[in-house]
This record gives C-alpha cells, structure tokens and sequence, in this order.
C-alpha cells in the first residue's frame, strides 16, 4: 500500500558516520562549540554560544547577542583562549582542536581565518552526525534543562550574565559521571596537579 507521500531516502553515509570516541586523553586538546537560540521580552531573539572542553567537560566560554554573527561566535572560543593559554595571540593554542557543525558562522571565512591564526585546527562534524559534536550538545541540553526552558530573559545583557553565573556554577559543581562523579573543576585541577609534577 503506497500511502505515504513520496519522500527522498537518505543515503548511506558509509565510513563517514561517527566511529570511535570525540574524547581526548586530556585537557585542551579538543573544544566543542555550539550554538542555540533563546527569546528575550524585549530585544527579540538572541543567540547563545558555548564552548566546552572534551575532555574536563568544563564551560571554556559562553556568551549570548543579537544578532548571532561570526564575529560574536568568537567570543566563548576567545574567552577560553585567555583563561588557558593568555593573551590572544598568533599561534597562541597550537596543537588544540576545535569540533563545531556546519553552521554559517562557523564555516564563514572569517571565524576559519580567525581560529586558524590562533593556531586552532578546524573539525567540522560530519553532517547529520550530531554526535561527532556530542559533547556540545549535550552541554546544550543540560543548559537549555538548567536555565534557558525554566527562567525568562528581558534583555540579551541579562541573558549574558546569567549564562556566565550559569557557566561558574556549572564549572564548580556539576557532577560528571565519567570522571565518577567529580565537578569539572576538580578533573581540571587534578589534571593540572599531576601534569605540574611530571
């Protein structure tokens, strides 16, 4: 019986589907980024940007505007470049990775340019594969569960201090099941302890 309305299938995405595992065997060497939208009362919708570190599972950075460009996409990347490697610099993250969609402004020529002069390696995931950014997009969920779907914004700059409020508390006392249950700053602590007494 052919009732349903003709449809085009999806093909194969043979070895192209995500195999094996986004994370790494420490911090800062793959971030996630990602991006939502949230309404305001009174300036209409904003866009929220994070970035997330796969290993730690920590916020690196997170920042919300209107309108959503390229140029604010930056900022959750710029804010974890200054609190991990310094001053914004070329070449300043050499070696770390960044995983992100194929979102406009994350594959403009002007976000590309601005990671690759920071010594940042591009990852895009493959499309329709979500869980090549897995861990974004979960940290987009628990945000969306913790913060966005349960308080209401009146301005993009209330919205923005909360998501930073959100991203300390989160940092320092969200409990990760795959580093049995420690907050994301203890594993970074741990992590910087024993890489100091090597």
């Amino acid at each position: 019986m052919a009732l349903l309305a003709p449809h085009r299938m999806g093909s194969d995405r043979g070895p192209q589907t995500h195999e094996g595992t986004i994370i790494p065997e420490g911090p800062n060497r793959m971030w996630g980024t990602d991006a939502t939208q949230v309404p305001t009362r009174l300036e209409g919708m904003a866009t929220v940007f994070v970035a997330v570190d796969h290993f730690v599972g920590d916020v690196v950075g997170i920042h919300a505007a209107r309108p959503g460009t390229r140029f604010e996409a930056m900022e959750p990347i710029h804010q974890g470049i200054r609190d991990h490697y310094g001053p914004l610099a070329e070449g300043v993250a050499d070696g770390l990775v960044l995983r992100h969609d194929h979102g406009p402004q994350y594959m403009s020529h002007a976000f590309q340019e601005e990671i690759a002069f920071l010594g940042i390696e591009s990852s895009p995931s493959f499309v329709r594969a979500p869980e090549g950014n897995g861990v974004a997009e979960r940290f987009i969920r628990t945000l969306k569960e913790q913060l966005l779907w349960v308080r209401t914004f009146d301005t993009v700059e209330e919205l923005r201090q909360a998501l930073l409020e959100f991203k300390d508390r989160f940092n320092r006392h969200w409990l990760l099941q795959r580093h049995r249950y420690a907050t994301p700053a203890q594993v970074r602590s741990a992590y910087t302890s024993v890489a100091e007494a090597a």
